[in-house]
């Protein structure tokens, strides 16, 4: 496999993985980024924890789905995230009927 065709699959799985979350975004209450990963989820827990003067926070997910091109299954009931850095929840806007 050429250097130009790895390129072209790739191009082609992050347009693919768009359109996923283009199509599933609205099935979800927050958007949740991390410095690893972004995240969709319906229910966000976020726990600050501090020990010996360092700070970290535990982030609970669930109903989640995962922008990862490499993961096979992007849908997972639950996630936890541990982090010492900069965690982003947002909630997403709802449309009225």
């Amino acid at each position: 496999m050429s250097a130009e065709d790895l390129e072209r699959y790739e191009t082609d799985v992050e347009l693919a993985l768009y359109r996923e979350y283009r199509d599933v975004l609205p099935m979800f209450r927050f958007v949740v980024e991390t410095e690893r990963r972004f995240y969709l989820a319906n229910e966000v827990v976020m726990n600050p924890r501090s020990e010996s003067g360092r700070v970290w926070f535990e982030l609970e997910l669930n109903d989640a789905w995962v922008w990862d091109m490499y993961r096979p299954a992007r849908f997972v009931n639950q996630v936890r995230v541990v982090s010492f850095k900069d965690i982003n929840v947002e909630e997403l806007a709802t449309k009225e009927f």
